[in-house]
């Protein structure tokens, strides 16, 4: 619960800060291997900064629960030659998790690792955005944790 709430405070003070930009930001959710909520604030007119809190409740083979929090600095090109409103992007940085693991799980306590990204969007006229990305990941410590995680995620974004 204590989670829960440290979470909901988070992204209310993000959007509070944030709120006096017009469009630099954008808030939203991305789905893939469980849930995320999603934030990206604009740098400048090629970099970014996204942010994501993750949620997972279980695992087939594993049976954990627990969560993830990822900062990526991202890289932004426009390829407006196949449309006004599409941009590709890759990006790296770090990523820290705590997760619960049943009693034959190595998948207990707090992680640390690096994470990359390399995505495809579409920023519609209206504030809206879609992406579509691949994440890879290493934890590193501890290193109980197997090295490497990716997967591919969808994502819907508010911009603002």
């Amino acid at each position: 619960m204590k989670k829960m709430i440290f979470t909901l405070a988070l992204v209310a003070g993000m959007m509070s800060t944030l709120s006096a930009q017009s469009e630099k930001n954008a808030i939203g959710l991305r789905f893939g291997n469980g849930g995320e909520i999603t934030f990206q604030s604009t740098l400048s007119t090629t970099n970014r900064l996204e942010l994501t809190l993750g949620l997972n409740s279980w695992d087939n083979n594993q049976g954990y629960s627990g969560f993830g929090l990822t900062g990526i600095y991202q890289w932004v090109w426009n390829l407006d030659e196949l449309a006004p409103g599409f941009k590709w992007y890759a990006g790296l940085g770090p990523q820290i998790g705590s997760w619960n693991g049943d009693h034959n799980s190595d998948y207990k306590g707090f992680a640390l690792g690096i994470a990359g990204q390399v995505g495809i969007e579409y920023n519609f006229e209206i504030p809206l955005q879609l992406s579509l990305d691949y994440r890879p990941s290493w934890y590193v410590l501890p290193n109980s944790y197997g090295g490497a995680y990716d997967g591919i995620a969808l994502a819907v974004r508010y911009k603002f």
